[in-house]
């Protein structure tokens, strides 16, 4: 084989909030389970088939704390699997509904109930003692590379550092339990960086992590090491990323593609194709397989053209990093999953060399030492969607829980560990979230985050008074009723944040 004309990363990042115990529909578990089923289980299936041949480097996969909490916590795994019955039986309804209208419809219903019968198969075959014994099998066979990050995926610049520290070598340890080894990489979440948190990263034992691309004014060509730290950072390459989904356009947007909004509302499923944009949803189109199918290859040779045109107009043997939301394939775009497989099996035939983060330095694409500037990658690339007007209520009691948290855990005493204060951990860390933030500023179920957000800080606040108070026995009592909601990350110690989480590893 000629040698490659660069080389591509593909990084996905899997997250979402905890979402067990607080409420279901429209927002909530159902959040869960339609991420699992559309997106986690299809990627893994895709990922069976790489490992199956022996391919290995084939991506990197970001997976956060919290969200391997739920993929293992049996609670969530039941509903899960209640969830895959129940979507069979909208598929058996559906049949039943639309034998009399378009042969389309006839035959998405029958599709649908195909795929939930996979689905169930694939969950009580390789899923029912949880997502980690899944995921390690790629990581011990070199398939993926896996990155961590922060416990409950905080915008880590708005954190003080001893809580930003805590919190991010409580993730990393809830990792290397689930998995059998520490993730070398971070996705550090929102991409969220202050000048400074390299420092953070080191002695932790952080060795890489994610900026999007104009925190390296577009030089996304090469890693960097960070200020004078030998922690690298890989820049996301917007003018590739963008070609599958930007703030404007995007393929998951063409006309041929399952419509993500248009739902029969009798039976839950989307019957609809995208059609056009300023279809209403009663007018669009029934969605065609065929159609599709045709759609995603030339999307496939659209992006590899993309790549190709990208790095010969970049130095020779030059780095495209490109990063999306695992739950963009399949969840929010149905067609995902298979056009990503194509493109992974396309780049290496045009002559690109497909590899990890690793990989990538290995293969020697590192470049200059840089300092980055405070970044996201949010509006603006700035703080303003975690940090801005919207959510100025947020972040000052963000800021106030943070200094209340640390005034308790200063005074704590005990030498025992005490699962009141180990509570009172969890619900601030819980808090923190960035989510709450992101969905307040992008009016994505706003109430429901300042709900989140509020329930957790008040429940914070509550052990907190109770223990400032020397009332133990109550808080105690307080803390196991809490725990029945939410109870993630067992091995989480109150006793190691006033120390600097020294007793970490």
């Amino acid at each position: 084989m000629s040698e490659p004309i660069g080389t591509f990363c593909l990084v996905l990042h899997s997250h979402l909030p905890w979402l067990a115990h607080h409420g279901s529909w429209p927002v909530g578990e159902e959040w869960l389970y339609q991420a699992w089923a559309n997106s986690y289980l299809p990627v893994v299936e895709l990922l069976q088939r790489f490992a199956d041949e022996g391919v290995e480097d084939v991506l990197t996969l970001g997976v956060t704390p919290v969200l391997a909490a739920q993929l293992d916590d049996p609670y969530c795994l039941r509903g899960l699997h209640d969830w895959l019955g129940n979507w069979q039986l909208r598929a058996r309804y559906a049949a039943v509904r639309w034998r009399q209208d378009d042969p389309l419809l006839k035959d998405l219903a029958a599709s649908e109930h195909r795929a939930s019968e996979q689905a169930l198969t694939a969950f009580e075959t390789q899923w029912r003692h949880g997502f980690s014994p899944v995921l390690r099998r790629f990581v011990d066979a070199g398939t993926i590379e896996l990155l961590g990050g922060p416990a409950t995926h905080p915008f880590q610049p708005l954190l003080d550092p001893r809580i930003r520290d805590y919190a991010l070598r409580l993730g990393l340890t809830d990792t290397r339990i689930r998995i059998g080894r520490q993730p070398e990489g971070i996705w550090a979440p929102e991409c969220g960086y202050a000048p400074g948190m390299e420092s953070t990263y080191a002695a932790a034992g952080v060795q890489r992590f994610l900026v999007d691309g104009p925190s390296l004014r577009g030089d996304t060509a090469a890693a960097r090491t960070v200020g004078d730290s030998d922690v690298v950072c890989f820049g996301r390459d917007l003018e590739v990323t963008y070609r599958v989904w930007s703030p404007r356009a995007g393929y998951p947007g063409h006309a041929d593609y399952r419509d993500f909004h248009t739902y029969d509302h009798p039976s839950g499923l989307k019957p609809s194709r995208v059609t056009g944009k300023h279809i209403e949803p009663w007018d669009k189109a029934p969605y065609d397989p065929q159609r599709a199918a045709v759609a995603i290859e030339a999307h496939a040779d659209d992006f590899v053209d993309t790549v190709v045109r990208r790095l010969r107009g970049l130095p020779e043997n030059s780095l495209v990093v490109a990063a999306y939301d695992t739950e963009l394939f399949g969840h929010w775009w149905h067609e995902g999953p298979a056009w990503l497989e194509a493109v992974l099996r396309k780049l290496p035939d045009a002559g690109v060399r497909v590899t990890t983060l690793k990989g990538a330095l290995d293969a020697g694409h590192l470049g200059t030492r840089v300092d980055l500037p405070a970044s996201s990658w949010g509006s603006g690339k700035d703080w303003r969607v975690w940090d801005g007007e919207q959510v100025a209520d947020l972040v000052a009691a963000g800021a106030d829980l943070q200094r209340d948290l640390l005034s308790v855990m200063g005074t704590f005493t005990t030498t025992a560990r005490d699962a009141a204060a180990d509570q009172l951990v969890r619900e601030a860390l819980l808090a923190l979230s960035s989510d709450w933030a992101f969905m307040v500023t992008k009016d994505s179920a706003a109430d429901y985050a300042r709900r989140r957000a509020k329930v957790h800080t008040e429940r914070f606040g509550e052990l907190a008074g109770l223990l400032r108070l020397g009332h133990a026995d109550r808080a105690l009592a307080r803390a196991s009723e809490l725990s029945a909601e939410d109870y993630l990350f067992g091995h989480l110690d109150a006793r190691k944040l006033p120390s600097g989480c020294l007793a970490y590893p």
